[in-house]
Protein backbone atom coordinates (compact mmCIF):
# COMPACT_ATOMS: atom_id res chain seq x y z
CA UNK A 1 0.00 0.00 0.00
CA UNK A 2 1.20 3.08 -0.53
CA UNK A 3 1.87 5.05 2.58
CA UNK A 4 3.41 7.77 1.74
CA UNK A 5 4.00 10.66 4.38
CA UNK A 6 1.40 12.60 3.43
CA UNK A 7 -0.90 10.38 4.05
CA UNK A 8 0.13 9.39 7.15
CA UNK A 9 0.12 13.11 7.54
CA UNK A 10 -3.02 13.62 6.97
CA UNK A 11 -4.25 10.52 9.46
CA UNK A 12 -1.87 12.49 12.36
CA UNK A 13 -4.06 15.90 11.50
CA UNK A 14 -7.11 14.22 11.41
CA UNK A 15 -6.51 12.31 14.96
CA UNK A 16 -4.89 16.21 16.35
CA UNK A 17 -7.60 17.19 15.72
CA UNK A 18 -10.54 14.59 17.43
CA UNK A 19 -8.20 14.42 20.52
CA UNK A 20 -8.11 18.84 20.61
CA UNK A 21 -11.48 19.31 20.31
CA UNK A 22 -12.33 15.63 22.43
CA UNK A 23 -10.19 15.92 25.11
CA UNK A 24 -10.13 20.04 25.21
CA UNK A 25 -13.73 19.80 25.96
CA UNK A 26 -13.06 17.42 28.87
CA UNK A 27 -10.52 19.84 29.79
CA UNK A 28 -13.36 22.97 29.94
CA UNK A 29 -16.08 21.01 31.93
CA UNK A 30 -13.14 19.16 34.20
CA UNK A 31 -11.24 22.20 35.03
CA UNK A 32 -13.65 25.00 34.42
CA UNK A 33 -17.13 23.63 34.68
CA UNK A 34 -17.77 24.85 31.10
CA UNK A 35 -19.63 22.13 30.19
CA UNK A 36 -23.27 21.75 32.01
CA UNK A 37 -23.78 18.20 31.26
CA UNK A 38 -21.98 15.12 29.58
CA UNK A 39 -24.04 15.34 26.59
CA UNK A 40 -22.51 18.62 25.88
CA UNK A 41 -18.88 16.63 26.17
CA UNK A 42 -20.09 13.84 23.71
CA UNK A 43 -21.15 16.18 21.23
CA UNK A 44 -17.76 17.83 21.07
CA UNK A 45 -16.00 14.58 20.33
CA UNK A 46 -19.13 13.35 18.01
CA UNK A 47 -17.94 16.78 16.26
CA UNK A 48 -13.99 15.80 16.07
CA UNK A 49 -15.27 12.63 14.58
CA UNK A 50 -17.08 14.72 12.02
CA UNK A 51 -14.88 17.69 11.62
CA UNK A 52 -11.81 14.85 11.21
CA UNK A 53 -13.49 13.11 8.92
CA UNK A 54 -14.15 15.76 6.35
CA UNK A 55 -10.86 16.76 6.61
CA UNK A 56 -8.88 13.53 5.86
CA UNK A 57 -11.13 10.84 4.52
CA UNK A 58 -10.06 11.80 0.53
CA UNK A 59 -6.78 11.75 1.49
CA UNK A 60 -6.19 8.47 3.71
CA UNK A 61 -9.34 7.22 4.35
CA UNK A 62 -9.64 8.90 7.82
CA UNK A 63 -9.52 5.89 10.01
CA UNK A 64 -7.83 8.31 13.21
CA UNK A 65 -8.64 5.53 15.04
CA UNK A 66 -6.30 2.29 15.81
CA UNK A 67 -8.92 -0.20 16.02
CA UNK A 68 -10.71 0.55 13.09
CA UNK A 69 -7.35 0.55 11.03
CA UNK A 70 -7.26 -3.40 12.46
CA UNK A 71 -11.07 -4.11 12.09
CA UNK A 72 -10.64 -3.02 8.30
CA UNK A 73 -7.69 -4.77 7.91
CA UNK A 74 -8.87 -8.04 9.38
CA UNK A 75 -12.26 -7.95 6.83
CA UNK A 76 -10.13 -7.64 3.68
CA UNK A 77 -10.63 -3.28 3.00
CA UNK A 78 -7.85 -2.12 3.98
CA UNK A 79 -3.90 -3.80 3.88
CA UNK A 80 -1.93 -5.43 6.60
CA UNK A 81 1.18 -3.11 5.29
CA UNK A 82 -0.70 0.17 6.18
CA UNK A 83 -1.89 -0.93 9.49
CA UNK A 84 1.99 0.05 11.68
CA UNK A 85 1.87 3.20 9.92
CA UNK A 86 -1.61 4.49 10.47
CA UNK A 87 -1.36 3.52 13.98
CA UNK A 88 2.12 5.33 14.45
CA UNK A 89 0.75 8.05 12.77
CA UNK A 90 -2.81 8.00 14.80
CA UNK A 91 -0.82 7.64 18.12
CA UNK A 92 1.15 10.72 17.22
CA UNK A 93 -1.29 12.98 16.44
CA UNK A 94 -3.37 12.39 19.80
CA UNK A 95 0.21 12.93 21.96
CA UNK A 96 0.89 16.04 19.99
CA UNK A 97 -3.10 17.28 20.54
CA UNK A 98 -2.58 16.36 24.32
CA UNK A 99 0.94 18.44 24.51
CA UNK A 100 -0.96 21.65 23.27
CA UNK A 101 -3.90 21.45 25.58
CA UNK A 102 -1.50 20.53 28.39
CA UNK A 103 0.10 24.57 27.42
CA UNK A 104 -3.00 25.35 26.80
CA UNK A 105 -4.37 24.83 30.45
CA UNK A 106 -1.74 24.19 32.48
CA UNK A 107 -2.86 26.98 34.99
CA UNK A 108 -6.39 25.58 35.51
CA UNK A 109 -4.70 22.22 35.33
CA UNK A 110 -2.52 23.15 38.49
CA UNK A 111 -5.80 24.87 40.68
CA UNK A 112 -7.18 21.99 40.31
CA UNK A 113 -4.87 20.00 41.70
CA UNK A 114 -4.18 22.99 44.80
CA UNK A 115 -7.57 22.79 45.55
CA UNK A 116 -7.73 19.32 46.30
CA UNK A 117 -4.37 18.78 47.77
CA UNK A 118 -2.42 16.46 45.28
CA UNK A 119 0.94 16.41 43.83
CA UNK A 120 1.28 15.73 40.42
CA UNK A 121 2.58 12.29 40.18
CA UNK A 122 0.60 11.19 43.53
CA UNK A 123 -2.20 9.04 42.99
CA UNK A 124 -4.89 11.40 43.33
CA UNK A 125 -3.27 13.45 40.10
CA UNK A 126 -5.88 11.45 38.38
CA UNK A 127 -8.23 13.73 38.54
CA UNK A 128 -6.34 15.87 36.59
CA UNK A 129 -4.94 13.03 34.20
CA UNK A 130 -8.27 11.97 33.39
CA UNK A 131 -7.80 15.26 31.19
CA UNK A 132 -5.57 13.06 28.72
CA UNK A 133 -5.78 9.74 29.59
CA UNK A 134 -8.76 7.12 30.77
CA UNK A 135 -9.61 5.57 33.81
CA UNK A 136 -12.34 3.33 35.15
CA UNK A 137 -14.57 4.22 37.25
CA UNK A 138 -14.59 7.30 35.93
CA UNK A 139 -12.47 9.64 38.99
CA UNK A 140 -15.12 12.44 37.70
CA UNK A 141 -16.92 12.69 40.49
CA UNK A 142 -14.06 13.79 42.83
CA UNK A 143 -13.05 15.97 40.98
CA UNK A 144 -15.61 18.08 41.58
CA UNK A 145 -16.46 20.13 44.54
CA UNK A 146 -14.15 21.82 47.57
CA UNK A 147 -13.43 18.75 49.16
CA UNK A 148 -9.77 17.54 48.97
CA UNK A 149 -8.73 13.88 47.49
CA UNK A 150 -9.37 11.01 49.86
CA UNK A 151 -7.60 7.95 48.85
CA UNK A 152 -10.23 5.68 50.63
CA UNK A 153 -13.28 7.46 48.47
CA UNK A 154 -11.35 6.65 45.53
CA UNK A 155 -10.62 3.03 47.09
CA UNK A 156 -14.72 2.95 47.57
CA UNK A 157 -15.32 4.80 43.94
CA UNK A 158 -13.35 1.88 42.08
CA UNK A 159 -15.35 -1.01 43.42
CA UNK A 160 -18.48 0.22 41.17
CA UNK A 161 -16.87 -0.38 37.96
CA UNK A 162 -14.63 -3.67 38.37
CA UNK A 163 -12.33 -5.10 35.42
CA UNK A 164 -13.99 -6.87 33.66
CA UNK A 165 -17.17 -4.85 33.50
CA UNK A 166 -14.87 -2.70 31.82
CA UNK A 167 -13.54 -4.74 29.22
CA UNK A 168 -17.37 -5.13 28.31
CA UNK A 169 -18.20 -2.17 28.08
CA UNK A 170 -15.45 -1.25 25.67
CA UNK A 171 -15.78 -4.04 23.38
CA UNK A 172 -19.49 -3.62 23.19
CA UNK A 173 -19.39 0.09 22.26
CA UNK A 174 -16.37 -0.26 19.85
CA UNK A 175 -18.56 -3.21 18.48
CA UNK A 176 -21.41 -0.99 17.89
CA UNK A 177 -19.32 1.69 16.07
CA UNK A 178 -17.39 -0.32 13.96
CA UNK A 179 -20.84 -2.21 12.69
CA UNK A 180 -22.21 1.52 11.86
CA UNK A 181 -19.04 2.38 10.43
CA UNK A 182 -18.91 -0.55 7.93
CA UNK A 183 -22.75 -0.19 7.48
CA UNK A 184 -22.66 3.75 6.85
CA UNK A 185 -19.63 3.64 4.47
CA UNK A 186 -21.31 0.05 2.02
CA UNK A 187 -22.51 1.20 -1.18
CA UNK A 188 -24.80 -1.68 -1.12
CA UNK A 189 -26.57 -0.77 2.07
CA UNK A 190 -29.41 1.42 0.28
CA UNK A 191 -30.72 2.88 3.57
CA UNK A 192 -27.35 4.32 4.46
CA UNK A 193 -27.44 8.51 3.48
CA UNK A 194 -25.51 9.75 1.19
CA UNK A 195 -22.35 9.47 1.22
CA UNK A 196 -21.38 13.59 2.16
CA UNK A 197 -23.28 12.93 4.95
CA UNK A 198 -21.86 9.56 6.27
CA UNK A 199 -19.26 11.30 8.69
CA UNK A 200 -22.41 13.29 10.67
CA UNK A 201 -23.85 9.76 11.73
CA UNK A 202 -20.42 8.12 12.77
CA UNK A 203 -20.17 11.72 14.32
CA UNK A 204 -24.05 10.96 16.20
CA UNK A 205 -22.95 7.23 17.01
CA UNK A 206 -19.97 8.35 18.96
CA UNK A 207 -21.80 10.54 20.48
CA UNK A 208 -24.50 8.16 21.73
CA UNK A 209 -21.86 5.83 22.67
CA UNK A 210 -20.44 8.37 24.95
CA UNK A 211 -23.75 9.05 26.69
CA UNK A 212 -23.81 5.91 27.55
CA UNK A 213 -19.97 4.67 29.08
CA UNK A 214 -18.37 7.70 29.40
CA UNK A 215 -19.72 7.34 33.43
CA UNK A 216 -18.18 4.19 33.68
CA UNK A 217 -14.88 3.52 31.41
CA UNK A 218 -14.46 7.39 30.33
CA UNK A 219 -15.61 5.74 26.65
CA UNK A 220 -12.79 5.24 24.77
CA UNK A 221 -13.55 2.74 21.85
CA UNK A 222 -9.81 4.43 20.08
CA UNK A 223 -6.95 2.91 21.26
CA UNK A 224 -4.89 5.95 20.36
CA UNK A 225 -7.17 8.78 22.10
CA UNK A 226 -6.13 7.07 25.51
CA UNK A 227 -2.70 5.89 24.58
CA UNK A 228 -1.15 9.46 22.88
CA UNK A 229 -2.55 11.72 25.90
CA UNK A 230 -1.38 9.08 28.84
CA UNK A 231 1.79 8.57 27.39
CA UNK A 232 1.87 12.19 26.89
CA UNK A 233 1.48 12.58 30.52
CA UNK A 234 3.70 10.20 31.92
CA UNK A 235 6.45 12.03 30.21
CA UNK A 236 4.98 15.41 31.51
CA UNK A 237 5.19 14.89 34.99
CA UNK A 238 1.82 12.87 36.24
CA UNK A 239 4.14 9.53 35.89
CA UNK A 240 3.07 6.09 37.00
CA UNK A 241 -0.04 7.75 38.35
CA UNK A 242 -0.98 7.92 34.37
CA UNK A 243 1.09 4.85 33.10
CA UNK A 244 0.10 2.23 34.21
CA UNK A 245 -2.62 4.18 36.36
CA UNK A 246 -4.73 3.27 39.54
CA UNK A 247 -5.86 0.50 37.22
CA UNK A 248 -2.61 -2.03 36.32
CA UNK A 249 -2.84 -3.41 33.18
CA UNK A 250 -6.42 -2.24 32.63
CA UNK A 251 -4.81 0.51 30.93
CA UNK A 252 -4.17 -2.07 28.09
CA UNK A 253 -6.98 -4.43 28.33
CA UNK A 254 -9.42 -2.22 28.62
CA UNK A 255 -8.14 0.96 26.42
CA UNK A 256 -6.27 -0.84 23.88
CA UNK A 257 -7.50 -4.96 23.50
CA UNK A 258 -10.53 -4.57 23.92
CA UNK A 259 -11.70 -1.88 21.48
CA UNK A 260 -9.59 -3.33 19.23
CA UNK A 261 -11.30 -6.78 19.88
CA UNK A 262 -14.44 -4.98 19.78
CA UNK A 263 -14.06 -3.26 16.02
CA UNK A 264 -13.36 -6.68 14.97
CA UNK A 265 -16.29 -8.63 15.84
CA UNK A 266 -18.19 -5.56 15.04
CA UNK A 267 -17.03 -5.43 11.20
CA UNK A 268 -17.50 -8.99 11.39
CA UNK A 269 -21.20 -8.82 12.17
CA UNK A 270 -21.94 -6.71 9.45
CA UNK A 271 -20.03 -8.67 7.34
CA UNK A 272 -21.22 -11.79 7.75
CA UNK A 273 -24.58 -11.50 9.37
CA UNK A 274 -26.35 -7.67 7.91
CA UNK A 275 -24.43 -7.44 4.45
CA UNK A 276 -25.50 -10.60 3.14
CA UNK A 277 -29.26 -9.96 3.52
CA UNK A 278 -28.92 -6.82 1.85
CA UNK A 279 -30.70 -6.51 -1.63
CA UNK A 280 -27.39 -6.12 -4.72
CA UNK A 281 -29.44 -3.14 -5.73
CA UNK A 282 -26.13 -0.95 -5.54
CA UNK A 283 -22.12 -1.67 -6.44
CA UNK A 284 -20.03 -3.14 -3.90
Amino acid sequence: MNTSPRILAAELLGTFLLVLLGCGAVHAAVLTGAQSGLWQVAIVWGLGVTLAIYLIAAVSGAHINPAMTVALAFWGKFPWSGVGGYVVAQVAGAFLAAAVLFVMYSGPLAELEAKKGVKRGEPGSIITAMCYGEFYPSPGPLAVGDEPWSDEVWAKHRLLVPTERALLTEAVCTAMLAMLVFALTDTRNSAAPPSALAPVFIGLTVAALISIAAPLTQACFNPARDFGPRLFTFVAGWGTAALPGPNGSGFFTVYILAPIAGAVIGGGIYEYVVRPALAPTRSA
